[in-house]
Order: C-alpha cells, then sequence, then structure tokens
C-alpha cells in the first residue's frame, strides 16, 4: 500500500511552454488548465487523502496584468465547470491564500463551492492562489498568540492552524517544467516531503507521468531523520522520545 497520502504540486512552465510555440503565455495557462481536472481525478483513483496545486503566488502579482487577470477567469471557469463533479464526487473543496483582492463574484463562488462540499469525506483538494508559505505561517503564529497571550506555542498548535490542517503534511512534491526550487510552498507542510522535479511543462503534464511519479517515489525509503523506515513520524517522535527519557536518567548506553 503506497505511503504516498498527500501529494502537492506547482504547475509550472505554462509560459515558456506557450513561448515555445511563439504564441502568448496566457494561452500556456489556458492550455495547462485543462490538464487540472484529469489529475484530479487521477488522485482522487489512486487514492490519494490530499491534492494541493499551487495555482497563484503571492508574488505572481508582479506578472503583467493580463497574465492574472487570466488566471483569476481560469480559476472562475474552472469552478463553474467542475462545481456539479466535485460535489458528485465527494471531495472536499478549498482555497488557500489571501484571496480578498480577486473579484467579488469569484470569491462568492468559491465560498460557494467550500460551502457546499464541506461534509465531503473525499479527497481534499486544495487550491493555493495568492498563497505564501512564510505569510501562512506568520498568520498562524499571530493568531495563536492573539488567542493565547503569553504561552508557548508547540508543533502541534502551529500544525493546527495552518490553513488546512486536515490535509496533514505533504508526503510528495511534484513540480513541473524543470525548476528545481520550492517556491515558498507549503514550508511547513513539507518538512519531510519527497520532492520530485520533471522537465515536462505543465501542459503536457499526463495522467500517466502523475501516476509513475507517485509509484516511483512509493518505492523510496522514507526514514524520518532515523537509520531505517519507520511506519512515519508519529512512530519516529515516540521513539526519539523513549532515547530522549534514557539519557535523561543517565542509562549507560
Amino acid at each position: 500500500m503506497s505511503t504516498i497520502k498527500h501529494v502537492a504540486i506547482i504547475m509550472d512552465g505554462n509560459g515558456r511552454w506557450a513561448k515555445k510555440r511563439f504564441r502568448p503565455r496566457i494561452w500556456g495557462h489556458v492550455r495547462g488548465s485543462g490538464v487540472v481536472s484529469d489529475i484530479v481525478e487521477a488522485a482522487d483513483e489512486v487514492g490519494l487523502k490530499s491534492l494541493t496545486l499551487y495555482a497563484f503566488s503571492t508574488e505572481n502579482w508582479s506578472r503583467p496584468l493580463d497574465e492574472v487577470s487570466t488566471l483569476f477567469k481560469l480559476l472562475k471557469k474552472f469552478l463553474m465547470k467542475e462545481k456539479a463533479r466535485i460535489l458528485s464526487n465527494n471531495i472536499k473543496f478549498k482555497v488557500i491564500g489571501e484571496i480578498a483582492n480577486l473579484p467579488k463574484d469569484t470569491i462568492n463562488l468559491i465560498r460557494d463551492v467550500e460551502n457546499l462540499s464541506s461534509n465531503a469525506t473525499g479527497l481534499n483538494l486544495t487550491f493555493a492562489f495568492s498563497y505564501g508559505g512564510r505569510a501562512e505561517i506568520v498568520r498562524a503564529i499571530n493568531n495563536f498568540n492573539e488567542k493565547n497571550p503569553g504561552t508557548a506555542m508547540t508543533e502541534s498548535d502551529l500544525s493546527s492552524l495552518m490553513y488546512r490542517p486536515e490535509a496533514g503534511d505533504v508526503d510528495l512534491m511534484i513540480r513541473t517544467g524543470g525548476d528545481q526550487r520550492i517556491s515558498n510552498f507549503l514550508l511547513w507542510q513539507m518538512a519531510y516531503a519527497e520532492l520530485f522535479f520533471t522537465p515536462t511543462a505543465w501542459p503536457d503534464f499526463s495522467v500517466s507521468e502523475f501516476k509513475k511519479i507517485i509509484e516511483h517515489v512509493s518505492n523510496r525509503e522514507r526514514r524520518f531523520g532515523n537509520v531505517s523506515a519507520q511506519s512515519g513520524l508519529d512512530e519516529t517522535a515516540e521513539q526519539a522520545q523513549s532515547n530522549k527519557s534514557l539519557f535523561a536518567k543517565g542509562a549507560n548506553v
């Protein structure tokens, strides 16, 4: 059984894909948007618990206005087109990020799909839009300090205050388009994620490649800082605490 439960994807390479074909960058985004539905369907099919897609970063606001506007329109178009399928497939949808500056009708549509799918028990589908990993951590810390002044924060506290704690830590991060950076994406959640960088641009990314990457990474030995594979971070943490206790008692080890 695959240990990969949460996959995060940086959908990169759209603009470069279009330029190679002597077309405007926005054409690449339009073509790339058509891939999203196929990958969401495949994620559900292979039994993932969570899929998080990086659609628009806080840094992307500096891009040309027509490109930013196109990305907004594509998000709205996707939700209008896929709303019924999201609901019928028991998918729990959420957008994370600072979306207050999006068009009002798009925000209303986002909230509508989020509310209607809030009780779904299937795939946690997340779009990161106007999102930054550092900003998410700062937001969580400020929220905690406001509600718990003078109290020390734990890792569990911080995890619970992320935009979408139920999605869990990222097991695998895929970036398309050839660049090998995580670009301020889910910094807290990717502490022990496996990373996979493919030269395939997002408009050419296929379900077949997606499944092959998951299968390939599933065969990696994930040690979580230990010397051998463990069932996960919880078991490793328990062993670490046991070792600490032994040293604290002056055990001869």
